[in-house]
C-alpha cells in the first residue's frame, strides 16, 4: 500500500491563519499584550520567536529518537533557552534600545507554551521537513499577530507606525492604546471582527450549499 504523502504546504499554512496562535489558539498572551505597544517592538519579538521556534524545532525533529521519553520535556526547555540566550545576546549586542524596553520578556520566550507546545505535540513526533514547515508558519502566523497588534496601537496611540508620524499636529493621540489596557482592548476587538468575518463564511457557505442542492 502506497505512503500518503505529506501535504508540505498545508502544514506551512495551517499556522498563519486557520490554526493562528494568537487569533485562533489564543497561545503567548503574554508577549502579545505586553511589548505591542509599538509595532517595532512588535517585529522584534516576533522575528526572535520566529528564530527559536524554528531552530528548536528542527532540532528536536532531529534528535526525537534520542531524546529519552521521561525526560523529553526537559531536553524541550534546555533546547529553547539555549537559543533564547542567543537571542538575547545578540539583540542586547545590536539592538541595544529595544532590547531594553523589551526587558524581560526575551528570557520569558523560554517559557512561551506555543514554543513548548509546538515541540511537545508536533516536532518531537515528525520528520524534519514537517517539523520546520509548521514552525516557520506558526511562527510567521504569530509574528503577524504581533505585528498587526502594534501597529493598531502604535498609530491609534502615537499617531505613528514604525516611529514614523503619519498625521499632523492636531491628531490627538489616544494614549490608552499604548498602555496595558489598549492590548486587551485592542486583542479583543480583532478577536470579535475574525470571529465575525468567520461566522459569515460559514453563512456563506451554507447559503451556497443550499442553493447547490436546490439546482440538483
Amino acid at each position: 500500500m502506497p505512503t500518503k504523502q505529506p501535504d508540505y504546504y498545508k502544514e506551512f499554512n495551517k499556522g498563519l491563519w486557520k490554526e493562528n496562535p494568537v487569533f485562533v489558539h489564543v497561545l503567548g498572551m503574554c508577549p502579545v499584550l505586553a511589548v505591542t505597544n509599538t509595532a517595532m517592538n512588535a517585529l522584534v519579538m516576533g522575528v526572535a520567536t520566529f528564530f527559536v521556534l524554528t531552530v528548536a524545532s528542527f532540532l528536536v525533529s532531529s534528535l526525537r529518537n534520542l531524546i529519552p521519553h521521561q525526560v523529553r520535556i526537559s531536553t524541550y526547555v534546555i533546547i529553547i533557552a539555549t537559543f533564547v540566550t542567543v537571542v538575547d545576546f545578540s539583540l542586547q549586542a545590536l539592538l541595544p534600545a529595544v532590547h531594553k524596553e523589551l526587558g524581560a520578556f526575551i528570557p520569558l520566550i523560554v517559557v512561551n507554551c506555543m514554543i513548548l507546545g509546538r515541540q511537545e505535540a508536533f516536532a518531537s513526533r515528525n520528520p524534519v521537513i514537517i517539523s520546520v514547515l509548521d514552525a516557520i508558519g506558526t511562527a510567521l502566523g504569530f509574528m503577524l499577530a504581533l505585528f498587526i497588534l502594534g501597529a493598531v496601537r502604535e498609530i491609534l496611540g502615537d499617531g505613528a507606525l514604525l516611529g514614523i508620524k503619519l498625521f499632523g499636529p492636531q491628531f490627538e493621540p489616544w494614549v490608552i492604546m499604548v498602555l496595558p489596557p489598549g492590548g486587551f482592548l485592542t486583542l479583543g476587538l480583532l478577536l470579535l471582527l475574525f470571529q465575525w468575518f468567520k461566522e459569515q463564511k460559514e453563512r456563506l457557505v451554507e447559503h451556497l450549499d443550499k442553493l447547490e442542492a436546490k439546482t440538483l
